[in-house]
């Protein structure tokens, strides 16, 4: 448009002005930096985990402890492999009562050519351990005592680095949980949240795409992610704790990301179909939680029996782990990754479309 004189008033759109997308990630910052309870809970509790879990193995002594009385070639023996923490009793009455009340698992004797072991059968397993130790001992003393050399020899390594120490396989999955539950939690509160105050209303009235609003929300979500393994891994690679990254540790950040994803739809599913935060913040503890505890965030699953073993294949959070865990501690490259991404990847396809179908713009 032209006045008389030629000047031209056309109105210019304003360049300085924030896109939608913008202004939305920006005030979804905002909004959880400003909320104390959402920072603790997503930075500061399950750091707490990795710091609590790394001062109590740093540095630990995982031997068993057990009582001996006695001299002999092996006792002597047993002092010599250093498996077992000896504790030297006075007499087989004291070792017996220490065993009876629980304070130790067994005890080893050796009156001449006699040795005996007796245990608690309230630590069966722990006295199988001290077992198979003594029972290997005494027959090298036995072949030994023969004079003839042993016939068959055993070479023992570790696979791993021997420098390893429990920080290394606590910190992948102790992060894993951790950004499990800031994604899970963050899509689940905000959108229940956010329906109930009418903003979902208003956003649809709003010259606002609905996919601008999800990724702004995601891109907040991705960012959260990020900055949690920065701070975790930092925090456990420090000398109190001594995390050592190896190989290709960074093509964990990546799949991090896509676990970010996996989780980020579990949120919305939960925020899609519960109406209350309460109920929200319910479902969501009732999903990541035992997923953390049956995908070896916090011990082994190796140690689970094996039907559970192979059910905690199903989670994403085990992929996610175990992940990881190959390319930040085991030295393995990009093709470790290849069945968690691609697993990781389908669950948020097919959880996504699920959240999408029950999502509801107001209550």
């Amino acid at each position: 448009m032209r006045t008389t004189g030629g000047e031209n008033t056309t109105p210019r759109r304003d360049t300085t002005a924030p896109t939608p997308f913008r202004a939305l990630s920006v005030a979804m910052f905002k909004g959880i930096t400003r909320e104390k309870t959402t920072l603790f809970f997503t930075f500061l509790f399950p750091l707490m985990f990795l710091v609590i879990f790394g001062l109590l193995y740093k540095g630990g002594d995982d031997r068993v402890t057990v009582a001996v009385v006695g001299e002999g070639p092996v006792i002597t023996a047993l002092e010599q492999t250093e498996a077992l923490d000896l504790q030297r009793v006075d007499t087989t009455e004291e070792a017996e009562q220490q065993v009876r009340d629980g304070d130790l698992p067994a005890y080893v004797t050796q009156d001449g050519d006699a040795v005996r072991v007796r245990f608690a059968a309230s630590a069966q397993t722990t006295a199988n351990v001290v077992l198979g130790i003594v029972d290997g001992v005494v027959n090298r003393a036995n072949v030994a005592a023969t004079g003839q050399p042993p016939t068959y020899s055993l070479d023992v390594e570790q696979v791993e680095d021997s420098s390893l120490e429990a920080i290394q396989y606590m910190t992948p999955g102790i992060l894993g949980w951790a950004v499990a539950m800031g994604a899970v939690f963050g899509a689940a509160i905000t959108l229940v949240n956010w329906r109930r105050n009418q903003v979902l209303r208003r956003l649809r009235l709003a010259p606002v795409r609905p996919s601008t609003v999800l990724t702004s929300r995601l891109l907040v979500t991705l960012g959260i992610s990020a900055a949690q393994f920065v701070l975790f891994v930092s925090v456990a690679m420090l000398p109190v704790f001594g995390l050592k990254l190896t190989g290709q540790w960074w093509l964990a950040l990546p799949l991090l990301l896509l676990g970010t994803l996996a989780f980020f739809a579990v949120g919305m599913l939960v925020g899609a179909w519960c109406r209350t935060e309460e109920s929200a913040s319910t479902v969501a503890n009732l999903i990541t939680l035992p997923m953390a505890f049956l995908s070896g965030a916090f011990f082994p699953v190796e140690s689970a029996p094996a039907w559970l073993q192979q059910v905690s294949w199903v989670l994403p959070m085990r992929h996610l782990n175990q992940g990881m865990l190959d390319v930040m501690v085991r030295g393995h490259g990009v093709e470790a990754l290849l069945v968690p991404a691609l697993v990781l990847i389908g669950f948020t396809v097919v959880i996504g479309a699920l959240a999408a179908k029950v999502f509801r713009w107001e209550p």
